[in-house]
């Protein structure tokens, strides 16, 4: 060959590898951009859900079908090898917002990060206005609703219970999938551990004979007052009428034996119609917990206030608070108070 030719064969491979790289280049750039680009067309709020048997190009699909422009599979399956990521997608749902890159939503799915929701059980709740929370909470499965108290209790495996005051107040995490029993679950297993704790570690010559007993007087106790520092104060009047053994006289219970029959007031056919959770009518205290206690009225229950107060009358100034009194004349006097203040407000309005 001829060193003319030689030269003109040097410069031809000389220009393909410049072209090769270039290309190269290009086409990393490409896939670069691709990567850490924002998906385009994702909404605050969407998410993606992967279920067990999806392959990436499903979850692409999905993707491309939900109005997320996805650009080409083969970008996504060479980026999954890359992060480790591919053939280890973990099923669940992955939050998708404004901002988030493939490369983000891959190493997300890589490591299991889905979304998580929250249910919050309020102190004070009873079983009805727990049960009506769970049947609106999404996208929460809905088991629980055509079972009734026994079968719940049943499902939960703990049949033969009272499900009333079960449940521990708490902010419950659960993710796509899980059911309202599962949160339950959580929830009984919650107020076993804290009764238990409560229970363990209460305070000596309690007129009590169960932590039931206690779980039913924490329930009267998150009733009858908001004001944490009062509870010790509410539960210590409650054991003392229990040991003299007076009656509790406690509103709650009333309303709780109403059932949906309770429109916002309490008249004194009420307070006279006996069932076994009026406490103006029988002694002790009622069946069953009333409403679901938090922990501080559980350490009210157990660790209760020491004193000599067998009343207590809300103050009426709109604080929730109560004035405690040792003496039915001293009771009757804070009531007279409470009634002025009342019809002082009504008067102004």
């Amino acid at each position: 060959m001829s060193p003319k030719r030689k030269r003109r064969s040097s410069l031809g491979a000389l220009v393909f590898l410049v072209l090769l790289a270039v290309g190269g280049y290009l086409a990393w750039q490409r896939y670069a951009g691709f990567a850490d680009a924002p998906l385009a067309g994702v909404s605050r709020g969407e998410s993606i859900n992967v279920v067990a048997g999806d392959s990436l190009s499903r979850v692409v699909e999905r993707l491309r079908a939900a109005g997320v422009a996805t650009g080409n599979v083969a970008e996504w399956q060479l980026l999954a090898r890359q992060l480790g990521a591919a053939g280890r997608i973990q099923v669940g749902e992955y939050a998708l917002e404004p901002g988030t890159t493939p490369r983000d939503l891959l190493l997300r799915m890589r490591e299991g990060k889905v979304v998580q929701h929250r249910f919050t059980i309020v102190e004070g709740w009873n079983l009805r206005e727990l049960r009506a929370a769970l049947a609106t909470a999404q996208p929460l499965a809905h088991k629980a609703d055509a079972l009734d108290d026994a079968a719940l209790m049943r499902a939960l495996n703990h049949g033969g219970e009272h499900p009333e005051g079960r449940f521990l107040p708490e902010t419950y995490v659960y993710t796509r999938g899980d059911s309202d029993l599962d949160v339950l679950r959580r929830a009984y297993d919650g107020m076993e551990k804290a009764l238990d704790a409560a229970w363990a570690a209460r305070a000596a010559d309690l007129p009590l004979h169960s932590k039931y007993e206690a779980l039913i007087l924490a329930s009267l106790v998150e009733k009858e007052t908001g004001a944490a520092d009062e509870r010790p104060q509410v539960a210590g009047v409650f054991l003392r009428r229990l040991q003299l053994g007076m009656r509790l006289q406690t509103d709650p219970t009333v309303i709780y034996g109403m059932g949906t029959r309770y429109a916002g007031n309490i008249h004194k056919a009420d307070l006279l119609a006996d069932n076994p959770y009026n406490t103006y009518t029988r002694a002790g205290l009622p069946p069953t917990p009333i409403a679901m206690p938090g922990h501080a009225s559980l350490q009210a229950a157990t660790h209760p206030a020491p004193g000599d107060a067998l009343y207590f009358v809300a103050v009426g100034d709109g604080s929730g608070r109560h004035v405690f009194t040792r003496s039915l004349a001293e009771h009757a006097a804070a009531v007279q108070a409470y009634l002025q203040r009342y019809r002082r407000q009504q008067g102004a309005r």
